[in-house]
Protein backbone atom coordinates (compact mmCIF):
# COMPACT_ATOMS: atom_id res chain seq x y z
CA UNK A 1 0.00 0.00 0.00
CA UNK A 2 2.50 2.41 0.86
CA UNK A 3 4.90 1.43 -1.93
CA UNK A 4 2.21 1.93 -4.70
CA UNK A 5 1.44 5.51 -2.76
CA UNK A 6 5.53 6.03 -2.89
CA UNK A 7 5.93 5.03 -6.64
CA UNK A 8 2.63 6.95 -7.98
CA UNK A 9 4.08 9.94 -6.52
CA UNK A 10 7.59 9.62 -7.79
CA UNK A 11 6.17 8.64 -11.07
CA UNK A 12 5.28 11.91 -11.52
CA UNK A 13 8.34 13.76 -11.69
CA UNK A 14 10.54 13.79 -14.56
CA UNK A 15 13.04 10.78 -15.51
CA UNK A 16 16.32 12.00 -14.53
CA UNK A 17 19.24 11.46 -16.99
CA UNK A 18 22.23 8.96 -15.96
CA UNK A 19 24.00 12.70 -16.22
CA UNK A 20 21.59 14.79 -13.72
CA UNK A 21 21.54 11.53 -11.43
CA UNK A 22 25.34 11.72 -11.00
CA UNK A 23 25.30 15.48 -10.56
CA UNK A 24 23.07 14.93 -7.72
CA UNK A 25 25.39 12.11 -6.60
CA UNK A 26 28.00 14.39 -6.96
CA UNK A 27 26.75 16.82 -4.48
CA UNK A 28 26.09 13.96 -2.02
CA UNK A 29 29.49 13.74 -1.51
CA UNK A 30 30.31 17.41 -1.36
CA UNK A 31 27.82 17.84 1.61
CA UNK A 32 28.70 14.59 3.28
CA UNK A 33 32.68 15.56 3.15
CA UNK A 34 31.70 19.44 3.89
CA UNK A 35 29.31 18.65 7.47
CA UNK A 36 32.98 17.10 8.53
CA UNK A 37 34.66 20.30 7.82
CA UNK A 38 32.62 22.38 9.64
CA UNK A 39 32.28 20.12 12.09
CA UNK A 40 35.97 20.91 12.86
CA UNK A 41 35.07 24.21 12.55
CA UNK A 42 32.65 24.00 15.24
CA UNK A 43 35.24 22.20 17.17
CA UNK A 44 38.46 24.12 16.87
CA UNK A 45 36.62 27.29 17.65
CA UNK A 46 34.90 26.07 21.17
CA UNK A 47 31.50 26.48 19.55
CA UNK A 48 30.45 23.01 19.98
CA UNK A 49 28.14 24.28 22.58
CA UNK A 50 26.98 27.49 20.75
CA UNK A 51 23.63 25.79 21.00
CA UNK A 52 23.34 24.17 24.18
CA UNK A 53 20.52 21.93 23.82
CA UNK A 54 19.28 19.11 20.63
CA UNK A 55 16.96 19.50 18.17
CA UNK A 56 16.63 22.92 19.46
CA UNK A 57 19.25 25.38 19.82
CA UNK A 58 18.11 26.92 22.99
CA UNK A 59 15.23 25.70 25.37
CA UNK A 60 12.09 27.02 23.16
CA UNK A 61 13.84 28.05 20.21
CA UNK A 62 15.46 26.32 16.94
CA UNK A 63 17.29 29.28 15.85
CA UNK A 64 20.00 30.64 18.30
CA UNK A 65 19.28 33.45 21.08
CA UNK A 66 20.75 36.73 22.50
CA UNK A 67 22.68 35.64 25.83
CA UNK A 68 25.50 36.55 27.36
CA UNK A 69 26.38 33.38 28.54
CA UNK A 70 27.20 32.07 25.29
CA UNK A 71 29.36 33.87 22.65
CA UNK A 72 27.30 35.14 19.05
CA UNK A 73 30.16 33.99 17.32
CA UNK A 74 29.91 30.06 19.13
CA UNK A 75 26.51 30.54 18.02
CA UNK A 76 26.72 31.23 14.65
CA UNK A 77 29.66 28.51 13.85
CA UNK A 78 27.23 25.81 15.93
CA UNK A 79 23.81 27.04 14.43
CA UNK A 80 25.94 27.00 10.40
CA UNK A 81 27.12 23.71 11.09
CA UNK A 82 23.18 22.51 11.93
CA UNK A 83 21.77 23.94 8.56
CA UNK A 84 24.00 22.83 6.77
CA UNK A 85 22.85 19.39 7.79
CA UNK A 86 19.48 20.23 5.70
CA UNK A 87 21.24 20.27 2.69
CA UNK A 88 22.50 16.84 3.57
CA UNK A 89 19.32 16.00 4.00
CA UNK A 90 17.71 17.42 0.97
CA UNK A 91 20.31 16.34 -1.69
CA UNK A 92 20.52 12.59 0.07
CA UNK A 93 16.70 12.89 -1.08
CA UNK A 94 16.98 13.86 -3.97
CA UNK A 95 19.03 11.30 -5.08
CA UNK A 96 16.71 8.59 -3.70
CA UNK A 97 13.88 10.12 -5.58
CA UNK A 98 16.31 10.43 -8.81
CA UNK A 99 17.48 6.87 -9.01
CA UNK A 100 13.97 5.78 -7.91
CA UNK A 101 12.04 7.85 -10.88
CA UNK A 102 14.76 6.03 -13.04
CA UNK A 103 14.07 3.18 -12.18
CA UNK A 104 17.66 2.16 -11.69
CA UNK A 105 18.69 -1.29 -10.74
CA UNK A 106 18.41 -2.70 -6.92
CA UNK A 107 22.39 -1.76 -6.10
CA UNK A 108 21.84 1.33 -6.73
CA UNK A 109 18.59 2.04 -5.13
CA UNK A 110 19.98 0.41 -2.10
CA UNK A 111 23.32 2.71 -2.37
CA UNK A 112 21.14 5.65 -2.90
CA UNK A 113 18.84 4.80 0.55
CA UNK A 114 21.87 4.77 2.74
CA UNK A 115 22.36 8.35 2.23
CA UNK A 116 19.11 9.35 4.03
CA UNK A 117 19.45 6.53 6.77
CA UNK A 118 23.21 7.31 7.20
CA UNK A 119 21.90 10.99 8.15
CA UNK A 120 19.52 10.40 10.42
CA UNK A 121 21.93 7.97 11.86
CA UNK A 122 24.50 11.47 12.45
CA UNK A 123 21.55 13.36 13.54
CA UNK A 124 21.41 11.01 16.41
CA UNK A 125 24.58 10.66 17.01
CA UNK A 126 24.73 14.51 17.34
CA UNK A 127 22.60 15.03 19.36
CA UNK A 128 24.23 12.26 21.67
CA UNK A 129 27.41 14.56 21.43
CA UNK A 130 25.56 17.86 22.35
CA UNK A 131 23.68 16.11 25.03
CA UNK A 132 26.88 14.59 26.91
CA UNK A 133 29.02 17.60 26.74
CA UNK A 134 31.42 16.78 23.49
CA UNK A 135 32.67 13.82 25.31
CA UNK A 136 35.71 13.11 22.79
CA UNK A 137 34.97 9.64 21.52
CA UNK A 138 31.42 10.90 20.48
CA UNK A 139 33.08 13.88 18.24
CA UNK A 140 35.04 10.78 16.82
CA UNK A 141 32.73 8.44 15.93
CA UNK A 142 30.74 11.64 14.56
CA UNK A 143 33.44 11.83 12.34
CA UNK A 144 34.12 8.08 11.33
CA UNK A 145 30.71 8.09 10.25
CA UNK A 146 30.90 11.02 8.21
CA UNK A 147 34.03 9.57 6.53
CA UNK A 148 32.10 6.14 5.96
CA UNK A 149 29.39 8.07 4.53
CA UNK A 150 32.02 9.85 2.21
CA UNK A 151 33.05 6.70 1.08
CA UNK A 152 29.44 5.67 0.49
CA UNK A 153 28.38 8.15 -1.61
CA UNK A 154 31.27 8.01 -3.61
CA UNK A 155 30.40 4.01 -4.58
CA UNK A 156 26.70 5.48 -5.48
CA UNK A 157 28.33 7.89 -7.96
CA UNK A 158 30.39 5.61 -9.54
CA UNK A 159 27.69 3.05 -9.92
CA UNK A 160 25.07 5.46 -11.03
CA UNK A 161 27.60 5.75 -13.96
CA UNK A 162 27.08 2.27 -14.77
CA UNK A 163 25.16 0.10 -17.22
CA UNK A 164 22.32 -1.83 -15.26
CA UNK A 165 22.32 -4.56 -17.17
CA UNK A 166 25.29 -7.18 -17.13
CA UNK A 167 27.23 -8.27 -14.65
CA UNK A 168 29.92 -6.84 -11.91
CA UNK A 169 33.68 -8.54 -13.05
CA UNK A 170 37.51 -8.22 -10.98
CA UNK A 171 39.25 -5.90 -13.32
CA UNK A 172 42.40 -7.01 -11.77
CA UNK A 173 43.91 -10.22 -10.73
CA UNK A 174 42.83 -10.93 -6.94
CA UNK A 175 45.92 -10.10 -5.46
CA UNK A 176 45.62 -6.56 -6.27
CA UNK A 177 42.10 -6.49 -4.83
CA UNK A 178 42.80 -7.33 -1.77
CA UNK A 179 45.85 -5.22 -1.60
CA UNK A 180 43.28 -2.37 -2.11
CA UNK A 181 41.32 -4.14 0.83
CA UNK A 182 44.30 -4.03 3.22
CA UNK A 183 45.09 -0.15 2.22
CA UNK A 184 41.41 0.89 3.02
CA UNK A 185 41.68 -1.15 6.50
CA UNK A 186 44.42 1.10 7.10
CA UNK A 187 42.84 3.96 6.00
CA UNK A 188 40.24 2.94 8.71
CA UNK A 189 43.12 2.82 11.23
CA UNK A 190 44.24 6.14 9.81
CA UNK A 191 40.87 8.10 10.18
CA UNK A 192 40.26 6.43 13.76
CA UNK A 193 43.86 7.40 15.55
CA UNK A 194 43.40 10.86 13.85
CA UNK A 195 40.38 11.23 16.01
CA UNK A 196 42.06 9.74 18.90
CA UNK A 197 45.16 12.53 18.19
CA UNK A 198 42.01 15.49 18.30
CA UNK A 199 40.60 14.14 21.37
CA UNK A 200 43.90 14.36 23.29
CA UNK A 201 44.63 17.78 22.18
CA UNK A 202 43.97 21.70 22.40
CA UNK A 203 41.27 21.44 19.62
CA UNK A 204 39.07 18.79 21.46
CA UNK A 205 36.27 21.31 21.71
CA UNK A 206 35.29 23.26 24.90
CA UNK A 207 38.27 24.33 27.41
CA UNK A 208 35.95 22.38 30.03
CA UNK A 209 35.47 19.41 27.76
CA UNK A 210 36.95 15.97 29.13
CA UNK A 211 39.84 15.02 26.64
CA UNK A 212 41.47 11.82 25.91
CA UNK A 213 44.03 11.10 28.78
CA UNK A 214 46.53 9.71 26.58
CA UNK A 215 49.88 11.18 25.64
CA UNK A 216 49.42 13.04 22.42
CA UNK A 217 52.93 12.62 21.12
CA UNK A 218 52.59 8.42 21.46
CA UNK A 219 48.93 9.06 19.76
CA UNK A 220 50.57 11.33 16.83
CA UNK A 221 53.55 8.74 16.06
CA UNK A 222 50.61 5.94 15.74
CA UNK A 223 48.29 8.44 13.74
CA UNK A 224 51.66 8.83 11.51
CA UNK A 225 52.90 5.70 11.30
CA UNK A 226 49.56 4.39 10.28
CA UNK A 227 49.55 7.00 7.53
CA UNK A 228 53.01 5.74 6.03
CA UNK A 229 51.89 2.14 6.39
CA UNK A 230 49.04 3.26 4.51
CA UNK A 231 50.98 5.11 1.62
CA UNK A 232 53.25 2.35 1.24
CA UNK A 233 50.43 -0.27 0.50
CA UNK A 234 49.34 2.39 -2.32
CA UNK A 235 52.95 2.76 -3.81
CA UNK A 236 53.07 -1.43 -3.60
CA UNK A 237 49.49 -1.75 -5.32
CA UNK A 238 51.00 1.37 -7.56
CA UNK A 239 53.61 -0.93 -8.93
CA UNK A 240 51.76 -4.14 -8.81
CA UNK A 241 49.36 -2.69 -11.23
CA UNK A 242 51.80 -1.37 -13.84
CA UNK A 243 53.63 -4.49 -13.34
CA UNK A 244 50.19 -6.39 -14.51
CA UNK A 245 49.15 -3.99 -16.49
CA UNK A 246 45.69 -5.31 -17.34
CA UNK A 247 44.11 -4.10 -20.19
CA UNK A 248 41.45 -0.69 -19.40
CA UNK A 249 43.93 -0.37 -16.26
CA UNK A 250 44.47 3.51 -17.09
CA UNK A 251 41.52 4.88 -14.73
CA UNK A 252 42.64 2.59 -12.02
CA UNK A 253 46.36 3.85 -12.69
CA UNK A 254 45.38 7.95 -12.45
CA UNK A 255 42.91 7.31 -9.29
CA UNK A 256 46.39 5.46 -7.69
CA UNK A 257 47.86 8.97 -8.64
CA UNK A 258 45.15 11.45 -7.27
CA UNK A 259 45.17 8.86 -3.75
CA UNK A 260 49.16 9.15 -3.84
CA UNK A 261 49.25 12.84 -4.36
CA UNK A 262 46.23 13.70 -1.39
CA UNK A 263 48.35 11.20 1.10
CA UNK A 264 51.27 13.24 0.84
CA UNK A 265 49.82 16.64 0.87
CA UNK A 266 47.60 14.95 3.96
CA UNK A 267 51.12 13.80 5.45
CA UNK A 268 52.27 17.46 4.52
CA UNK A 269 49.38 19.25 6.38
CA UNK A 270 50.16 16.88 9.43
CA UNK A 271 53.88 17.83 9.55
CA UNK A 272 53.55 21.90 9.48
CA UNK A 273 50.84 21.17 12.29
CA UNK A 274 52.95 18.95 14.43
CA UNK A 275 55.65 21.74 14.41
CA UNK A 276 53.48 24.58 14.48
CA UNK A 277 51.64 23.85 17.64
CA UNK A 278 48.53 22.68 15.47
CA UNK A 279 46.88 26.12 14.44
CA UNK A 280 43.56 25.88 14.32
CA UNK A 281 42.83 27.06 10.14
CA UNK A 282 44.98 23.48 9.66
CA UNK A 283 43.13 21.40 11.29
CA UNK A 284 39.79 21.95 9.18
CA UNK A 285 42.09 21.46 5.81
CA UNK A 286 43.37 18.40 7.30
CA UNK A 287 39.85 17.01 7.98
CA UNK A 288 38.59 18.31 4.11
CA UNK A 289 42.02 15.97 3.30
CA UNK A 290 40.90 12.70 5.12
CA UNK A 291 37.43 13.38 3.42
CA UNK A 292 39.17 13.58 0.26
CA UNK A 293 41.69 10.93 0.95
CA UNK A 294 38.70 8.88 1.65
CA UNK A 295 36.36 9.51 -1.45
CA UNK A 296 39.44 9.00 -3.71
CA UNK A 297 40.42 5.44 -2.24
CA UNK A 298 36.75 4.45 -2.64
CA UNK A 299 37.03 5.50 -6.11
CA UNK A 300 39.79 3.13 -6.51
CA UNK A 301 38.22 0.68 -5.09
CA UNK A 302 34.79 0.24 -6.75
CA UNK A 303 37.37 0.95 -10.04
CA UNK A 304 38.73 -2.56 -9.66
CA UNK A 305 35.73 -4.25 -10.81
CA UNK A 306 33.56 -3.04 -13.90
CA UNK A 307 30.07 -4.03 -15.44
CA UNK A 308 30.13 -5.80 -18.43
CA UNK A 309 26.92 -7.19 -20.42
CA UNK A 310 26.43 -10.83 -20.95
CA UNK A 311 24.27 -13.29 -22.81
CA UNK A 312 21.31 -13.86 -20.60
CA UNK A 313 21.73 -17.24 -21.16
CA UNK A 314 25.05 -17.43 -19.43
CA UNK A 315 23.97 -16.38 -15.86
CA UNK A 316 25.85 -14.66 -13.34
CA UNK A 317 28.62 -16.48 -13.49
CA UNK A 318 31.01 -14.94 -15.27
CA UNK A 319 34.88 -15.34 -15.95
CA UNK A 320 36.48 -12.67 -18.22
CA UNK A 321 39.05 -13.99 -21.22
CA UNK A 322 41.16 -10.82 -20.68
CA UNK A 323 40.87 -11.26 -16.36
CA UNK A 324 41.14 -14.85 -16.87
CA UNK A 325 45.04 -14.34 -18.38
CA UNK A 326 45.76 -11.48 -16.18
CA UNK A 327 44.89 -13.71 -13.03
Amino acid sequence: MLSRAYFSVVDRLPVPSVRVQRIIAFVVILTQGGISVTGAVVRVTGSGLGCPTWPQCFPGSFTPVGVSEVPVLHQAVEFGNRMLTFAVVLTAAAIVLAVTRARRRREVVVYAWLMPAGTVLQAGVGGITVLTGLLWWTVAVHLVISMLMVWLATLLFHKIGEKDEGVSVPAVPAPLRWLTVLSAVLLAGVLVAGTMVTGAGPHAGDADVARLEVEIVTLVHLHAELLVGYLALLVGLTFAVYAVSPSGASAIKKRLQVVIAIVVAQACVGIVQYFTDVPAALVAVHVAGAAAATAATAALWVSLRERETVPAAEGTDVTSPRLARAD
